[in-house]
């Protein structure tokens, strides 16, 4: 659980949006109001649009040109080198033609290189060129140091949590999703 220490602003409007309520205020204990899977709905819906709207800036860190969409998966390629097309697809929980319109887009821009699988030569791996590399790790510091500013105040355990917490809900819910749910 979060420390009352690292709970910078809670309830602020402007941490939680125009209604000023955060999971806290949105989850009560006497029964009264959502329930906690209603108040993490809410969280997630923040989340996501956030990162939404803050994902066209970090993609232009990178390069001018580039989709908001693909920073992610010039992520994935940065910390998996040599993945293939289909890995990535199954990864995202996309289709194969969006992954491989995503990377030819990736390679235009010289963010990446496609080599022939030595294993499968009908397929292909996936690695970031050095100038995609160093642009990505750019931008990656960048937001890095962006969360380091925001979270300043959160005990450091507090941060490692929210990952591990992060880390298991996203886990969680592709397994889900994988048992046909």
């Amino acid at each position: 659980m979060l420390s009352s220490k690292g709970r910078s602003g809670a309830g602020t409007s402007q941490d939680h949006g125009a209604t000023g309520k955060g999971a806290e205020d949105a989850v009560r204990d006497d029964g009264a109001g959502p329930t906690p899977f209603e108040g993490l709905e809410r969280e997630l819906r923040l989340v996501i649009r956030r990162a939404q709207s803050s994902g066209a800036s970090i993609a232009r860190r990178v390069h001018p040109e580039l989709d908001a969409s693909a920073y992610p998966l010039l992520a994935h390629i940065a910390e998996r080198p040599g993945a293939r097309g289909s890995d990535l697809a199954t990864f995202f929980g996309v289709g194969r033609a969006t992954v491989s319109r995503q990377l030819s887009r990736l390679v235009e821009l010289g963010l990446v290189e496609r080599t022939v699988d030595p294993d499968d030569s009908r397929g292909q791996r996936i690695t970031l060129t050095p100038d995609g590399s160093a642009r990505f790790e750019r931008a990656r510091t960048s937001r890095v140091a962006m969360l380091e500013g925001a979270l300043a105040t959160w005990d450091p355990e507090d941060v490692a949590q929210l990952a591990r917490l992060l880390n298991r809900y996203s886990s969680d819910i592709v397994a889900w999703k994988q048992n046909g749910r």
